[in-house]
């Protein structure tokens, strides 16, 4: 049985692209716990989209082996992904810590992320280990960047490690600091188990297994084991170290960081931030923080091909064991069929549903308007939850709707200000909080609802700040807002794939919008098409799409005019005729381009 005080727990808090993942890398490979022909870059980012877009998406944990002055210590390193969505996530992997490595990109300074990633590792009482990455940069700032560290952490500014994961300059400063910085995991080996699970990875063979740190106690292998919030117990078929495979051991004691297989078929069953322990000696409490997470983002996912339906069905299972936060129920809508209305964490989250379905299952999907959860108070005072715009019930059962709220922190270079905040007003943003972190570089904090970020916020961000802003955002609860739902009619039929809950000032302009665009899009038919945009029975734009007419008065030469007139009018009927029986097809770019509008 090792020592407990040779043992040391971290993780790296970074922004995306400050380069955490590489400098692991390096710190596996300076440890010697990868061997030369294993190493590629980004050893922990193991899914392909990870490295594409590099990003890590999902936590990971390994084990390094480290000898200091004589003396063999065990470091763990925790990675976690730095993306806002996944905030919940890097909670619970902080949590397990004792440590943390603040990452900071030389040559861009501090953004909006590695400041809620970082208060998140002071509320676990962590020691930070403040690092300087890519000094080996021509265009670095080091001297400019410690000045932001030190104003954000109150260190020394000789505490600043300066290094680079592409050369490995000042990696071995960052492993003697993690060992006489970062305090040995306290706990009772005597005490009964108590282990927080902070991930868990889909095996096709063995099911799901579960990542854990353990607090308290010892946990072999056959112990009978229960997690506390789901309240299922199960047999410790296989328990051990992570290393690049896992290490079967016979016992793992506490502040140890491991993995554990027991048989577990559904996702659902380990949730991240539960707490394992012996059902013969339970622990008395489990460990705080744990919370179910819930979506905030919904969107619909139809298939093209209808008939791929129960494909989608299984493709989206698979994803679900891989990605436990990705909720999904079956839905049907008259223009796409039957699909599935899913939930997700967040913007990127979708994203990568989306990328993935296509890439790991060939799936070809729509995915209508994304929108965010709503709560309806009727006039009897009963609360509903509305994931989907047409789940609404009729307006005039409505008492009133609340939406969820955020709030939005933005990082940006001083000569920005005025449009960033122009941007964030115009998406019915309430100004908090303006700081200057440093002369050029300022932090503005925003009170606005998460449905208006939902559509192109982060783009337009981006855009007028010449990617220069970062940005973050925590939700701080509903509030009652003046929501009407926007239907969009053809020939007087509701297109229910196109119905958005909308906020009353915008809906004229977006109702108008929507039907210029459709109008474009929608192919002429054998007669006319009316496009109108309407609130509950009153109609506020509409567009035609002309008939095609063929010219059936050719024959007719000479003679009088009201020949003509008598086939005209018997064509029209036939028109009205074909309009009532006829339906009008909407391509598949008419969904794609509503996303667009701008």
């Amino acid at each position: 049985m090792h020592c407990m005080e040779y043992l040391r727990n971290f993780c790296i808090i970074a922004h995306i692209d400050h380069g955490k993942s590489t400098l692991a890398d390096r710190l596996l490979e300076f440890t010697d716990t990868i061997s030369g022909r294993d190493l590629h870059e980004q050893v922990l980012d193991n899914m392909d989209l990870e490295r594409e877009r590099g990003i890590t998406i999902k936590s990971h944990a390994i084990q390094m082996d480290y000898n200091f002055e004589g003396q063999e210590y065990t470091i763990n390193l925790i990675d976690t992904p730095g993306h806002v969505d996944f905030s919940y996530e890097v909670s619970r992997s902080i949590a397990a810590c004792e440590g943390a490595l603040l990452v900071i990109d030389a040559t861009q300074g501090v953004q909006a992320q590695t400041i809620s990633n970082l208060y998140l590792a002071i509320e676990h009482d962590l020691e930070i280990i403040p690092v300087l990455n890519k000094m080996d940069l021509e265009n670095a700032m080091p001297e400019d960047v410690k000045d932001q560290i030190v104003d954000l952490l109150g260190c020394e500014r000789e505490d600043i490690i300066e290094a680079s994961g592409k050369t490995g300059y000042g990696v071995d400063q960052i492993l003697e600091r993690v060992i006489r910085r970062i305090p040995a995991p306290k706990g009772d080996p005597e005490a009964p188990l108590q282990a927080l699970i902070f991930d868990s990875v889909f095996n096709s063979y063995r099911g799901i297994i579960a990542y854990f740190r353990i607090m308290n106690g010892s946990i072999s292998k056959g112990d009978f084991v229960k997690f506390v919030s789901t309240e299922k117990e199960y047999y410790a078929d296989e328990v051990g170290i992570l290393r690049l495979k896992q290490e079967p051991k016979e016992t793992l004691g506490t502040g140890d960081v491991g993995y554990i297989i027991s048989g577990i078929k559904s996702s659902r069953e380990v949730k991240v931030g539960d707490t394992i322990t012996h059902v013969k000696n339970p622990c008395d409490k489990a460990i705080e923080g744990f919370q179910d997470v819930k979506p905030m983002v919904f969107a619909g996912i139809y298939p093209i091909d209808p008939d791929e339906y129960e494909e989608l069905r299984a493709s989206l299972e698979k994803l679900q064991l891989n990605d436990a936060s990705l909720t999904f129920e079956p839905e049907s809508s008259a223009a796409l069929g039957f699909g599935f209305r899913c939930g997700f964490l967040g913007l990127l989250h979708m994203e990568i549903v989306q990328e993935r379905l296509d890439r790991e299952f060939n799936m070809n999907v729509i995915t209508t308007v994304p929108n965010v959860s709503y709560k309806v108070v009727t006039h009897k005072g009963e609360t509903v939850e509305v994931h989907n715009p047409s789940g609404l019930p009729d307006q005039k059962y409505i008492d009133h709707i609340e939406e969820p709220y955020i709030i939005a922190q933005v990082i940006s270079k001083s000569n920005y200000v005025g449009s960033v905040m122009n941007l964030c007003i115009d998406k019915r943003g309430i100004l908090k909080n303006q700081v200057y972190l440093t002369s050029d570089r300022v932090e503005i904090s925003f009170e606005m609802p998460l449905g208006e970020i939902v559509f192109d916020f982060y783009d337009k961000l981006k855009s007028i700040s010449k990617g220069y802003a970062s940005f973050d955002y925590h939700q701080s609860g509903y509030q009652p807002a003046n929501l009407v739902k926007l239907d969009i009619l053809l020939n007087g039929e509701s297109v229910d794939a196109l119905s958005t809950l909308i906020h009353r000032d915008n809906a004229y302009d977006f109702g108008r919008r929507m039907c210029v665009k459709l109008k474009e899009l929608i192919p002429r038919q054998q007669f006319d098409i009316a496009i109108q945009a309407a609130i509950g029975a009153k109609i506020i734009a509409r567009e035609t799409v002309k008939a095609l007419r063929k010219d059936v008065t050719a024959k007719c030469y000479g003679g009088d005019i009201t020949r003509k007139r008598k086939l005209l009018e018997k064509q029209k009927k036939g028109k009205k005729k074909m309009r009532q029986v006829g339906n009008v097809e909407v391509p598949q770019q008419a969904f794609l381009a509503v996303l667009k509008l701008d």
